[in-house]
Order: C-alpha cells, then structure tokens, then sequence
C-alpha cells in the first residue's frame, strides 16, 4: 500500500470525512533540503468533517497529526491540511 493510500484509509477510518482529498506534492518538493526524494514525502490534504467543526484549528491539526503520527514519524516529511466547514 502506498503512503497515500495509508493516509486515506486511516483518515476515512477514523474520521469517516464527507470530503477527503490527498494529494501527492512530492514532486513539487524534490531536491529540496530534507525531502528524501521518495516520491511520497510530501502531502496536501482536503478535508471535510463535520464531527471537527466544533474545534479550533489547533485540535484539528491535532487530531489529524495524531491519526497519522506512524506516517509522520516515517515516510512524510511535509503534510499541508485544509478543513473545509460549512
């Protein structure tokens, strides 16, 4: 499984968003200082959650760097987040 599928089947696990959208950046980034030129280290992330609506963006951040701190820890270098409310 690639890490961007990872990142999608843990958001939507454990979040079950209305909108979620994960886009592989890493080519935007390569050769950059402390991109490790995987091919998967760098990601944009759309959002839409209703449950996450009531939180400051803070414990958005939160609970998303949470879900996916094994990624975080290992192959993602950058994660870009956008939390789309009504």
């Amino acid at each position: 499984m690639s890490v961007q599928e990872q990142i999608e089947a843990k958001l939507r696990a454990a979040l079950s968003p209305e909108l979620l959208e994960v886009e592989n950046q890493s080519h935007l980034h390569a050769g950059h200082a402390g991109s490790p030129n995987s091919g998967e280290s760098h990601f944009r992330v759309t959002l839409k959650v209703e449950a996450l609506n009531g939180l400051s963006r803070v414990e958005r951040y939160r609970k998303v760097h949470a879900i996916l701190q094994a990624e975080l820890d290992g192959p993602v270098h950058a994660l870009s987040l956008n939390f789309v409310t009504d």
